[in-house]
């Protein structure tokens, strides 16, 4: 039985997705705990406003992540946004499925900024726009997540 090189196997646990959940489409963006970057992944339509499990799994299959970041939409006030009970949902049934850790990150306004940056920064026309913005808001949330922790790191 070949050993696994334990660096790699190091390397590999170091691996989260994120997601950035909607009705319609889920933004997904991949990062890592030793480079501290996330990149845009890809963006997968929901089917009937349920989350294509499918592709899901394959992602995590081929990427074996250590944990699961999931955008959480908050009204400014700390209330919930109509969307946030079926973002828990969705956080909840992650969990479940794949016996990962999931952590909730606050989205606020990431899709906004994300549109933003694609818009005024890369001048990105609507048709494209559409496809992409989900997984850009996706890498923000991980990318705001992976920050955070190395923070947490640093500090103890």
């Amino acid at each position: 039985m070949a050993k696994l090189d334990p660096l790699l196997t190091k390397i590999n646990t170091d691996t989260y997705l994120g997601f950035d959940f909607g009705n319609k489409k889920i933004g997904i963006a991949i990062g890592q705990i030793i480079t501290t970057t996330a990149s845009p992944l890809q963006t997968i339509r929901s089917i009937n406003q349920n989350p294509n499990w499918e592709i899901i799994t394959r992602l995590i299959e081929e990427w074996r992540p250590a944990g699961l970041v999931v955008g959480i939409s908050k009204q400014a006030d700390g209330s919930d946004n109509p969307i946030t009970p079926r973002m828990l949902k969705f956080c909840r049934q992650l969990e479940g499925r794949y016996q990962l850790p999931v952590y909730q990150q606050d989205e606020t306004l990431s899709t906004f900024e994300a549109k933003q940056m694609l818009f005024d920064e890369v001048n990105v026309n609507a048709n494209r726009l559409w496809e992409v913005q989900d997984q850009l808001a996706a890498q923000l949330i991980l990318q705001t997540w992976l920050n955070d922790y190395k923070k947490r790191i640093i500090k103890c």
